[in-house]
Formats: C-alpha cells, sequence, structure tokens
C-alpha cells in the first residue's frame, strides 16, 4: 500500500481565515477537530490537514474550532527571538509581528580540519575557544536587547546551533529569558537582520502538515 505523501507548510495568522476555505476548495468539505496542541482538518477526499497550535495551549471551545484557531493565532503577542550560528548571532523583540529592538552581530569560528595528532586537537582548542567567545557575545546582546523586556514577552523563540543556545541560556544571567514558555525551534541561516526578521514571521506562522488522500 503506498504511503500518502505529507509536506508542511507555514500559513501567517493574517492568511489562516481563508486557508480552510481553500483547503475544501480542493479537497471536499472538511470536518475539523481541536486539542489543546493541534486542530485537525479531515476533508471529503481523505485529505487531512494537522496544524501544530502556536504558543499552546489552545482556548477549549465547542463551537467553531478553526476560528478558535484563527483567533488564537491573530492574537497580538510580545515575542524575544535569539539566534546563534557559528559565525553570528541576532537577537531581537517583536511586537505583534513587528520587531521594535534588535542587534546583530559577527564572531568568527573556526570550521573544522582534517588535521591529526596534536595539530588537530590544538584546532579544536581553538575552535571551542572561539565558540565559547562567540556564546559570551551572543548572552551580552541578549542582556541588552532581550532581557529588560522578559517581564513583557509571552515566550522566547530561539534558532540556529541547538548547542549554542542552551550555553547561552544556562548562563544565570538569562534565568529569566530561560524561564519563558519556549516559541517553535527555527531553523536559519546566517544570523543576520534579514534572518532574524524572517525568524519573527516563522514564528508567530502556524505549521500545518498536508497528507493527501
Amino acid at each position: 500500500m503506498a504511503q500518502a505523501d505529507a509536506r508542511t507548510v507555514l500559513v501567517a495568522p493574517e492568511r489562516l481565515a481563508g486557508w480552510l476555505e481553500r483547503f475544501a476548495a480542493s479537497h471536499g468539505a472538511a470536518e475539523v477537530t481541536a486539542q489543546a496542541g493541534f486542530v485537525d482538518a479531515r476533508a471529503a477526499d481523505g485529505a487531512a490537514a494537522h496544524c501544530e497550535v502556536p504558543f499552546p495551549p489552545l482556548p477549549p471551545t465547542r463551537d467553531d474550532p478553526w476560528q478558535a484557531l484563527v483567533e488564537h493565532a491573530m492574537r497580538d503577542r510580545r515575542l524575544g527571538v535569539l539566534l546563534i550560528r557559528r559565525g553570528g548571532y541576532a537577537a531581537g523583540v517583536f511586537d505583534a509581528g513587528k520587531l521594535v529592538t534588535s542587534k546583530v552581530g559577527n564572531r568568527y569560528v573556526q570550521g573544522r580540519t582534517a588535521a591529526g595528532g596534536t595539530s588537530q586537537q590544538r584546532f579544536a582548542r581553538r575552535r571551542e575557544n572561539q565558540a565559547a567567545a562567540l556564546v559570551g557575545s551572543a548572552v551580552e546582546v541578549a542582556l541588552r536587547i532581550i532581557a529588560p523586556e522578559a517581564a513583557t514577552l509571552a515566550a522566547l523563540v530561539t534558532g540556529g546551533d541547538r548547542p549554542l543556545i542552551a550555553s547561552a541560556l544556562v548562563d544565570p544571567r538569562l534565568a529569566k529569558l530561560a524561564a519563558l514558555p519556549r516559541g517553535p525551534w527555527l531553523v536559519v541561516g546566517d544570523p543576520r537582520l534579514k534572518s532574524l526578521i524572517e525568524a519573527g514571521r516563522s514564528a508567530r506562522a502556524v505549521r500545518i502538515t498536508i497528507t493527501d488522500g
């Protein structure tokens, strides 16, 4: 039996209201059910859409689950975003999807080397020191840009390199940020202003996995 194809799309909150109509137009009338963390739509031809609730939980509803998802996704939220990858970092605060303050920076981290023996060990130590310096710079920027807004933030959204983000968030000075609800993990390229703005959009979007019938 052939396995159904699945694909994932990101839908901006502003486009979500009409998304189900377009889905139903392509696949037939859809039955929608909801849980705290997801909303499912199953169409007449067997196609299904699994929608992850952004910043769960979704408030319980006995009425229209899709409208409840739209209203939840459209809520104005203030988000902190921290991105770190080898070579750069970006920190910003978004209010209702608009970037209100930010800082982006570069910090060189040497790539891996194929050398062996003592040379390899020397390069590895240098790389570790460079990565530590990168994390240190990212922490200082997060302290200036995001930490003062911690009490106003609905969530902290992170992306880039997981170990580097983890190293940054264990810094006790970022304890209030680390304790915030965590938004979706973001896969990003080099942290630049453009990447940061796109990260803010992605953080608000609803992730929908579509499986054809």
